[in-house]
């Protein structure tokens, strides 16, 4: 038995994983990269330069740094999202951190004051600009308190004069410069990957996207063209039920015949045609009301036994526009829908703008069950009592692929109203340009 068909292409699969997120695990593994290179300055100033820290608040607060880093594992582990606010919070942590850390060692003569710049950023780079103007505030005002309020190291202070005091300052300097740039540039280039992945799966979403709406295109054609060829199999099915096997059939029931066949043909070479090109008129434009008339005429033409009262109201003259077949195939849809519910009373009222259609067409069927009430644009809706509801599928999700909008209700006295409404900006041509 042959097996299930394979695809050789990889569908797009949406992100498992927000950005927030992915920048929250990475700043988590930054904090835990900048805690180990403290812990080791700090072990290197007491052991090896002989300087005189606060041994026991350091250690707490190296240990707040810890827990911070444990909780925030943690919470990553979970399966909510990360908001703004949040990874911002993860941030200011960051910041109030390092400046009890320099408050500590020394405020803003410490050497690695200037690591101020990372957490800020960072914001600018993960997050929207007015967390990044709230970073600037804050980082700002850490640095200026430090200035004024922090633990002295005397012997830093004292030796800038001398060669051993100004040889431990320029090397902090430049340790803290070194440790920055590497910092920033691999947090950077690691978050430009993951925009570019991001992109690249949107654009796979964006094609996928594109291929649905041409199967529906497609799907909207071929229900079109079967409604379309409903009437003249009917026709075909009446004459030869009608005609005994020994009777001739007659010039005038063969010309109808021949009529009918080579309707069913142009039909199919319509959809045929349609399936590589899905603009109508060829790309010439036509005004609104010609179009909609030539559409109703036609439509009436092939439901010659419906009783239907049209009417067209609109200021003239009518936009110009270019219209897709598949929308033709969406009204037509709608239309065909009405008449297979009540063939003796259909009421068509067409009303335009500058901007806007609107279509109303309304029948005296049996009206839309209350189960089938709020079901708009779903499979299976149809307001006959036999039909499937794949043409008023097809049709809604058409229509508002153009942005229009679709309502049924009840109409006085019996029957449903559907309303269309589809706006004419993508459609209008301006005959001006």
């Amino acid at each position: 038995m042959a097996g299930p068909p394979h695809y050789n292409e990889r569908m797009p699969q949406p992100p498992s994983q927000s950005s927030n997120v992915i920048n929250l695990r990475r700043l988590n593994g930054l904090r835990l990269i900048i805690l180990a290179a403290e812990i080791l300055v700090v072990w290197l100033a007491m052991t090896r330069w002989m300087l005189p820290l606060p041994v026991w608040p350091l250690a707490a607060l190296f240990i707040a740094v810890a827990a911070a880093s444990l909780l925030t594992a943690i919470r990553l582990r979970l399966a909510r999202d990360i908001s703004d606010s949040e990874l911002f919070a993860q941030f200011t942590v960051e910041v109030l951190a390092f400046t009890a850390l320099l408050y500590l060692s020394g405020g803003a003569s410490n050497p690695f004051a200037p690591f101020y710049l990372l957490p800020l950023v960072l914001t600018a780079m993960a997050l929207p600009g007015a967390y990044a103007w709230a970073m600037i505030a804050l980082t700002v005002l850490s640095y200026s308190l430090l200035t004024r309020f922090y633990v002295p190291l005397p012997e830093i202070h004292a030796g800038h004069g001398e060669p051993r005091g100004a040889g431990l300052h320029d090397l902090g300097m430049w340790t803290g410069f070194v440790f920055s740039a590497l910092l920033i540039g691999g947090f950077a280039v690691r978050m430009g990957r993951s925009v570019r992945e991001r992109d690249r799966r949107i654009a796979e979403l964006h094609e996928q996207r594109l291929q649905q709406e041409h199967l529906l295109a497609l799907g909207t054609l071929a229900t079109g063209a079967a409604h379309e060829l409903g009437t003249p199999l009917a026709t075909l099915a009446v004459v030869l039920k009608d005609t005994e096997a020994a009777e001739p059939l007659g010039s005038s029931r063969l010309t109808l015949l021949r009529e009918q066949v080579a309707r069913c043909k142009g039909i199919l070479g319509s959809l045929t045609a349609s399936t590589g090109v899905l603009r109508a008129e060829s790309g010439q434009a036509i005004g609104l009301e010609h179009w909609l008339q030539g559409l109703c005429a036609r439509w009436q033409r092939d439901r010659a036994g419906v009783q239907a009262e049209i009417s067209f109201d609109g200021p003239r003259p009518a936009p110009r526009l270019v219209v897709e077949q598949t929308l033709e195939h969406a009204i037509i849809n709608v239309l065909n829908n009405a008449a297979d519910a009540s063939p003796q009373a259909v009421r068509v009222q067409v009303r335009w703008t500058a901007e806007d259609l609107m279509l109303e067409v309304c029948d005296r069927g049996s009206g839309l069950a209350p189960e089938l009430q709020g079901r708009v644009g779903t499979a299976g809706l149809t307001t006959k009592q036999d039909g499937l509801g794949l043409g008023l599928f097809l049709s809604f999700h058409t229509l508002r692929r153009f942005g229009g909008e679709v309502q049924l209700a009840d109409r006085e006295g019996g029957g449903t109203c559907c309303r269309l409404r589809l706006p004419l900006a993508g459609l209008r041509i301006d005959d001006e340009r």
